[in-house]
């Protein structure tokens, strides 16, 4: 048995990238889609997004709407990650990788957004430190791993397009 057969599977340090994975959606489902219900049916849209309300910001709208989009995609992009884990997919690492990215782009980025809403509130709450350190902590350890790993490059090759030449193709 060759060696990269040997560090082909997931297992070893792939089963923490694993847990991750599995629990990435539904901790974003628990968390995040419970916030969103109420806003829409005790009244806070209303509050929030009428010209003449206390509470009103013309940023409201768009930031909800804009935050609903968001997590509503990131969703879905983690159930995916799931699929390509699972599958072994060539497409995992890259993706994974991304996803962080585009994390920690979003969390200073949306807080700021929240800030023009809400300008006596602080730039970084805890509640949004803790969120963006958990990611970059998270990235900071795997994404390397990732990019590094033997035991990534032997498993993650399921779908991997073939490596082929015009020369070979005219010397058949």
């Amino acid at each position: 048995m060759s060696n990269n057969e040997e560090l082909k599977g997931l297992s070893g340090w792939l089963i923490l990238v694993g847990i991750g994975v599995v629990m990435g959606p539904i901790r974003l489902f628990a968390t995040t889609f419970p916030l969103f219900q109420p806003i829409f049916s005790d009244g806070t849209w209303e509050a929030l997004t009428t010209v003449g309300s206390e509470a009103y910001s013309p940023f409201w709208a768009p930031l909800i709407i804009g935050e609903i989009v968001y997590n509503v995609a990131m969703f879905a992009a983690l159930i995916y990650l799931a699929f390509l884990f699972f599958s072994k997919n060539y497409r995992f690492p890259f993706t994974y990788i991304l996803i962080v990215v585009i994390s920690l782009i979003f969390i200073p980025l949306d807080s700021w957004l929240v800030q023009l809403a809400m300008p006596d509130e602080p730039f970084w709450d805890p509640e949004t430190a803790k969120e963006f350190f958990r990611v970059l902590i998270g990235g900071i350890i795997w994404v390397p791993y990732l990019l590094l790993s033997k035991r990534v490059k032997a498993t993650f090759v399921e779908k991997m397009p073939h490596k082929s030449s015009h020369q070979d193709a005219s010397e058949a």
